[in-house]
């Protein structure tokens, strides 16, 4: 595993090195080796620190939005107990899950993420087909989860008019056209905002915190429809509401665990970073603790004022939280004022989520793996932007937009699609360094150790087989044409087409051979640029190639 081949994405800017400061217009000499090492051509530039990696992986959870887009789930699965007790679960078994990953990102620091780990800890005869599996679950668990965000903040805008207007009915198109401007709006101050993208990050962490400060108090003062013992805030449960009796309980987690399900995804900016091998992993295990903390005190004034969880069934487009606001600070206009910071944190979501969905598009473009990859591996060389891959997942997003846009079970189906397709992504690189015994993690710069996290991972990788289970169940029994839960289904749609797309498309690589082969036509030639043949082979960087280490 020792060469190494470099790739680049075409029209990439140069690199233009300053040997007197060590420096290169894409980051320092030592982070140009580095990503070299891992058979890539610098092409974004190094604008982020861990504090902005760890504020954009925060920005992404969006705990208000995050835990309180499928509040319903929680409420049918028995309020109070699942809301915070599963708060508590859920945040020990995704720090696993962080930590698994953190490791992993500082051995292979590349955009590429979770299929290039796939790629270089997988065997020879494996690794590719491997790496295409993870990658395409990996990009497809990125643009929906994104589509969540997105159609969430459509929904719960919907919702708020409900505040005001009892009555009022959302139709399809309504809905279709708050999400559209979410999303064309995302794409502009994406597209062209890269230098500022850091400062919202940041400028969303500190809003999010505040608000989470304000909702709190608001909530704890107000209580209009009372307040509940402490014993009663935190351990009521009740299992009638959901059908599933004694199993409501981990129907109720289904909020927490998309809160943090896509924290995963700031791996793809380890190319937008200075010494990612540290930072990036240090971000990324400090997300959910300092995301879990800062969630405490926005659920349990929640779990303390909640009106009666059969009144909250009913909420409109299937969003509780507006539905709560209005009840427990007893006017529209109080509801109003809470909800706005919940759609201000959504729309702060929706930018550092689609920038992260952006950078995976084009990593696995630049690595061949989807159709006109030369287009959407092409980086905007005045921005500083991958706009092509950003336009591409944009337009993904509008198309899927347009199913069941309007139903109330949508949303939920997007959030399960998402997640479930994450887990996954997550889960393979992690089961095979284990059938490794974590020998390639066990060097890395930033690692557990050895029987810590032997332990950590068998729990991500158990937490992940559960999740996949339940995000594919239904939120209520008896199971109706609505209430039914269709992501399974189409989870697996997207990977028989990834699989069809893999056989007459990626195994070309395979048939012809190599580049420099005698029977090797012209026309062979040109389709085989094209193929996908895995990422490069690299050992990774250990803590033995680091200075200072």
């Amino acid at each position: 595993m020792g060469s190494v081949d470099e790739k680049s994405s075409e029209g990439s800017p140069p690199t233009t090195l300053d040997f007197e400061s060590g420096q290169t217009q894409l980051g320092t000499v030592h982070d140009v080796q580095n990503l070299t090492k891992l058979g890539y051509k610098p092409e974004l530039h190094r604008n982020r620190s861990m504090f902005t990696l760890l504020f954009q992986s925060l920005a992404i959870a969006a705990i208000p939005y995050g835990f309180g887009g499928p509040l319903i789930s929680a409420i049918y699965g028995g309020g109070q107990l699942p809301m915070f007790l599963g708060w508590i679960v859920v945040l020990i078994l995704d720090e696993c899950i962080a930590l698994s990953l953190s490791e992993l990102a500082s051995r292979y620091p590349t955009s590429a993420g979770p299929y290039y780990w796939s790629f270089q800890l997988a065997g020879p005869r494996y690794r590719t087909v491997l790496s295409f599996i993870t990658g395409w679950t990996w990009l497809i668990g990125n643009w929906t989860i994104t589509l969540s965000v997105n159609f969430g903040f459509a929904s719960m805008l919907a919702a708020t008019i409900s505040l005001f207007e009892p009555d009022f009915a959302v139709d399809a198109w309504q809905l279709l056209l708050i999400f559209y401007a979410v999303c064309f709006l995302t794409f502009f101050l994406v597209a062209f905002g890269n230098k500022m993208l850091p400062l919202v990050d940041t400028i969303c962490a500190i809003f999010t915190a505040i608000s989470i400060i304000v909702t709190c108090i608001c909530l704890s003062v107000k209580a209009d429809v009372g307040r509940q013992s402490p014993s009663y805030t935190l351990g009521h449960y009740d299992t009638s509401l959901s059908g599933w009796n004694s199993f409501s309980f981990w129907i109720g987690i289904l909020p927490s665990a998309y809160t943090f399900s896509a924290m995963g995804m700031i791996t793809s900016m380890a190319e937008e970073c200075s010494d990612p091998t540290l930072k990036l992993p240090n971000a990324l295990s400090l997300c959910v603790p300092v995301g879990g903390i800062a969630g405490l005190f926005f659920i349990i004034p929640l779990c303390a004022t909640l009106p009666d969880l059969a009144d909250i069934l009913g909420a409109p487009v299937g969003q509780a939280l507006p539905y709560i606001f209005g009840r427990v600070t007893g006017s529209a206009g109080g509801g109003l004022a809470l909800t706005l910071l919940v759609l201000i944190i959504t729309l702060f979501c929706s930018i550092s989520i689609t920038v992260a969905a952006s950078r995976t598009t084009w990593a696995f473009a630049r690595d061949n793996a989807i159709p006109l990859a030369r287009l959407w591996s092409k980086i905007d060389e005045r921005h500083g932007t991958p706009i092509y891959a950003l336009a591409l997942t944009t337009f993904i997003q509008l198309l899927l937009g347009l199913i069941n846009l309007g139903s109330s079970s949508a949303f939920l189906a997007f959030v399960s699609v998402g997640v479930i397709s994450l887990a996954v992504s997550y889960g393979i690189p992690v089961t095979i360094s284990l059938f490794h015994y974590r020998k390639e993690v066990n060097s890395a710069r930033w690692s557990m150790r050895r029987y810590v996290g032997l332990v950590v991972n068998l729990l991500a990788v158990a937490w992940i087989a559960f999740e996949v289970v339940l995000f594919s169940m239904p939120t209520a029994l008896p199971v109706t044409e609505v209430s039914m839960n269709y992501a399974i289904v189409v989870f697996f749609g997207f990977m028989v087409l990834s699989a069809i797309w893999y056989g007459i498309y990626a195994r070309k690589g395979e048939l012809f051979g190599p580049r420099n082969s005698a029977p090797f036509s012209i026309s062979m030639k040109l389709m085989a640029t094209t193929v996908y043949r895995g990422p490069p082979e690299s050992d990774g960087l250990t803590v033995d190639s680091q200075p200072n280490a």
